[in-house]
């Protein structure tokens, strides 16, 4: 009896945010929307994660109105979405009415399938989130953050799973951001949760950059997964995802069908194939990095990394960086490489490499090992968090993050109502919970519409020519600047 395999497709989000650092435009993926509402997929990832961030940053879109627009486009299909729990889509925890607001607009708006996680796997992270979708009617898929760690272990991810399956999750999610999972792990967890929960629906997420996901993918679905995320094969591969139709392919001539439409799978991915060029610019370099299994860094932290090093003239030294992270991440306990951890360890490597190990501090970085993010599975390292606690000033907890934290909604109506350009919508009030140095500027320009920062070919070529045409020596010492979370870090470093 053949069993059909539900696809998640992730070009509209995850994909992008892999390969091209998310910059892709709205404009430049509408035309595929029709295909992919017709083309059979079990859901459609299209918003959360990175996305609404890179909106107001760097596309001057409005967030709500790209999701309504692909409610609008896509009709037939059950929209996904990525949602830090307690987080949000912000870089910080959020007051327990935050959370509430935010999954209610989400879900007003067109949102049907929240893919809720904790960077650290807190599960005290996760309930919060978890209820209010759980409130609106919408599908509440509980995550697991799959990492590798002397700590992690099979037996560990499946009571995770219990434990989301306690706060009411429709779904467990498998996640594996930095394409770690190989076949058998993913064949034993998979395994291990329909045995010992019954018919619960399990995603399984992988990226596809060490090369051995899309086997691990098809262990999953041999050892009962029901959907799997992959992106259309233009969209695909590197730090990216597998390819759809490779995943198709795959299945042909076995028990399970994915029962996908090949003319509409040709159709999108002949868009996308047209549309990639223009993002040439921010193109991660990386296509096979088996490297990741010591450095376990994630698809999205890789490419916006290597984007970030480039522009400030320091791509040489992202191999010492990488070599750094697993370390950082030893020290913070072990927490899996996912937003906000990945850019909080992330960053702090840089700092490690640039300055000496920590010479230099980030703020978030002293939370992380403060507990103020949560707690992860191992110990950290007592002597990084007595720096930590000098540095910030402030003692360790073991609580909840969000259970310090007071009522903070008011407050943030009255603190949007007086920006320029705040239409007086809960939707603008959470833009600017979430992003509050960003949100201010694009409330002022956001009449001015979207820009698209791809270029065409012709216009690529003009600005190598002015750039050869302006290029000479450069001496003196270099100054790198990494952003996190929207706040930006500068080291100073003198030339070798």
């Amino acid at each position: 009896m053949t069993r059909t395999i539900g696809v998640t497709e992730v070009v509209l989000r995850d994909a992008h945010q892999s390969l091209i650092a998310i910059r892709m435009a709205m404009e430049d993926m509408v035309g595929a929307c029709e295909d992919i509402d017709q083309a059979g997929y079990w859901s459609v990832e299209c918003w959360g994660g990175a996305t609404y961030d890179a909106c107001i940053r760097y596309l001057n879109e409005d967030p709500w109105e790209r999701l309504r627009t692909f409610r609008k486009l896509m009709p037939n299909s059950r929209l996904q979405m990525l949602l830090r729990g307690q987080n949000l889509l912000g870089y910080r925890h959020y007051e327990d009415m935050v959370v509430d607001k935010f999954v209610e607009k989400s879900a007003e708006n067109g949102m049907d399938v929240f893919r809720v996680f904790d960077a650290l796997n807190d599960p005290r992270n996760m309930a919060r989130a978890m209820a209010a979708v759980k409130k609106t009617g919408k599908h509440a898929q509980g995550t697991i953050c799959y990492t590798i760690s002397p700590l992690h272990t099979t037996e560990g991810y499946i009571k995770l799973a219990g434990q989301l399956l306690d706060m009411g999750a429709d779904s467990i999610a498998l996640k594996d951001m930095a394409a770690l999972l190989a076949p058998q792990p993913a064949y034993d967890i998979v395994k291990g949760i329909k045995d010992t929960y019954g018919d619960v629906q399990v995603n399984v997420h992988c990226h596809a950059t060490t090369g051995v996901t899309l086997v691990s993918l098809m262990k999953a679905i041999e050892a009962g997964a029901d959907v799997v995320d992959t992106s259309i094969s233009s969209m695909s591969l590197g730090p990216g995802h597998n390819p759809t139709e490779s995943l198709v392919a795959m299945l042909q001539g076995t028990e399970y069908t994915t029962n996908l439409d090949p003319e509409r799978l040709v159709r999108i991915r002949d868009h996308f194939a047209a549309v990639r060029p223009k993002y040439k610019a921010f193109e991660s370099a990386t296509l096979v990095d088996t490297d990741i299994f010591s450095s376990q860094i994630p698809g999205g932290m890789l490419s916006n990394m290597e984007s970030q090093l480039k522009q400030q003239g320091a791509g040489d030294r992202i191999k010492e960086v990488m070599e750094e992270v697993p370390l950082v991440k030893a020290d913070a306990g072990h927490p899996p490489l996912v937003t906000p951890s990945s850019q909080i360890v992330g960053t702090q490597a840089v700092f490690n490499v640039l300055m000496g190990r920590y010479k230099v501090m980030t703020g978030e970085f002293a939370d992380l090992m403060l507990g103020y993010y949560g707690e992860c599975i191992g110990e950290r390292n007592p002597e990084v968090v007595e720096i930590a606690r000098q540095q910030a000033k402030k003692e360790p907890i073991t609580v909840r993050p969000a259970d310090l934290l007071t009522p903070e909604w008011d407050a943030l109506v009255e603190a949007t109502s007086k920006l320029e350009g705040a239409n007086g919508s809960d939707e603008d009030v959470l833009t600017y919970a979430m992003f509050p140095t960003v949100a201010p500027g694009f409330f002022t320009t956001r009449d001015e519409g979207p820009k698209n920062v791809g270029k065409t070919p012709e216009q690529m070529a003009a600005e190598m020519d002015a750039a050869k045409g302006a290029s000479k020596a450069v001496t003196g010492p270099i100054t790198y600047k990494v952003s996190l979370g929207g706040r930006d870090h500068s080291v100073t470093v003198e030339r070798a």
